[in-house]
């Protein structure tokens, strides 16, 4: 089978196949994240050492990131998803299945780099057919990457409670996972369908130029970098808190953060349809908004279950920060510079994803054990507040996607330098 040629026929199954890769992604990621007491365990990795491992992923990742921004100089990003989608997976499984502490480590180095290429990636195809479909759309992919998560982490779980060992749980992931996305790539909707202009070999890539200068892009990388922060936050610090400062039991130690990968499925899941009616300014506050009082219901917490509320409206309001992040970043590119700068310009955003990740877990638990757990929650708190700062820089009303605010439904994937 082909993909279609009619040009909305392959805007719809571009949409869906970019939601498949978002899914596998978000399934894969959490496979990683949450068993890495088993990884330490499987390869003796020492209390000391194991910092340093978790730091070198988002490291190597923001590398693959900064590399994407010139390959898709060269190549389509629906090459690059394409080609690093597969290499992600099977590093995962590499990271279960390998003998040695040398050969983990080359595993995990492996996936950080292609997974900042595919997290790149992934976001230039999402902010491209959002301008194609002229409606916003950009939440739901984000939705379908935190459907993955909840996958993943339940996978993890029944791993763990069937102390299976690692290559057993990710092997089945990964043979499902490699042919599927290798079999919707072909789907895969981005510029320079109709002639194949930037798929050629050493051809450089239609209408690609130079991304929006960095002191340009500023706001919202801050914004982005802050809104992961509160993410790991979560992440990483919500069942020690629960547990250590609330005095939850163990079990229910677990719940807050799947409470909040639920919230953030729901909240992505209607997000687009508040950006179409309202606009992505008011949208962002309103997240922004519930995500600082979320942070306040746990600081202030007198016991297990009002944190679990906080931790609900964290994931509720944090959730539509990110990807409303891309988009606006890929509407200023636009704006600014032409359709050819929207790439670049997701990629060199793309990295303070990982500058947020690397910053928010040590500085919480620094704060933490210096002063306190409930004051530390606060921190975030005003970083995530910026935000309203800046909500200026998603969009004026004549950038609004959907409903009163939407432009007519254009087919702009596909025309060469004139595409995006």
């Amino acid at each position: 089978m082909t993909p279609p040629q009619v040009p909305g026929a392959r805007l719809r199954y571009g949409r869906v196949a970019l939601a498949l890769s978002f899914f596998v992604q978000g399934a894969v990621f959490a496979l990683l994240v949450t068993r890495i007491p088993a990884i330490q365990v499987r390869y003796g990795i020492s209390d000391g050492l194991l910092p340093a491992f978790l730091a070198a992923v988002p490291v190597l990742a923001g590398v693959g990131s900064v590399g994407t921004e010139h390959l898709v100089k060269r190549v389509s990003p629906k090459t690059v998803l394409r080609c690093v989608q597969p290499v992600v997976c099977l590093a995962l499984l590499a990271v279960g299945a390998v003998g040695s502490l040398a050969q983990v480590a080359v595993a995990l180095a492996v996936f950080g780099l292609t997974v900042g290429a595919l997290d790149a990636s992934m976001n230039m195809l999402g902010v491209s057919l959002q301008r194609a479909y002229g409606r916003s759309i950009m939440l739901g992919f984000h939705a379908a990457y935190s459907l993955g998560g909840i996958v993943g982490a339940s996978l993890a779980w029944v791993g763990a409670h069937g102390q299976l060992p690692l290559w057993w749980l990710y092997g089945p992931v990964v043979a499902v996972s490699v042919p599927l996305v290798l079999l919707s790539g072909r789907w895969l909707a981005g510029r320079g369908d109709e002639d194949g202009g930037d798929e050629r070999p050493g051809r450089p890539a239609a209408g690609v130029g130079s991304p929006v200068a960095m002191r340009l892009l500023l706001p919202l990388c801050l914004v982005m970098a802050f809104a992961y922060i509160g993410d790991s936050t979560v992440s990483n610090w919500s069942a020690k808190y629960l547990q250590d400062v609330l005095g939850s039991s163990e079990q229910l130690a677990t719940v807050p953060y799947n409470v909040y990968m639920v919230m953030t499925l729901f909240g992505r899941t209607v997000g687009d349809l508040g950006v179409r009616r309202f606009g992505p300014a008011p949208v962002v506050r309103t997240g922004t908004v519930v995500a600082a009082v979320g942070f306040a219901v746990v600081a202030a917490a007198p016991d297990a279950w009002v944190g679990m509320v906080g931790f609900t409206l964290l994931g509720l309001g944090l959730c539509v920060i990110v990807p409303q992040t891309f988009a606006a970043a890929g509407r200023y590119a636009v704006e600014r510079h032409g359709p050819q700068a929207s790439d670049p310009t997701i990629a060199r955003l793309n990295i303070f994803n990982y500058v947020g990740f690397l910053i928010g877990s040590p500085l919480v638990g620094a704060l933490g054990d210096a002063w306190s757990y409930r004051g530390a929650m606060l921190v975030p708190m005003v970083l995530v507040l910026v935000t309203l700062v800046y909500a200026r820089s998603f969009g004026s009303s004549s950038a609004r996607y959907g409903d009163d605010h939407e432009r007519p439904r254009t087919v702009d994937v596909g025309r060469g330098s004139n595409g995006l």
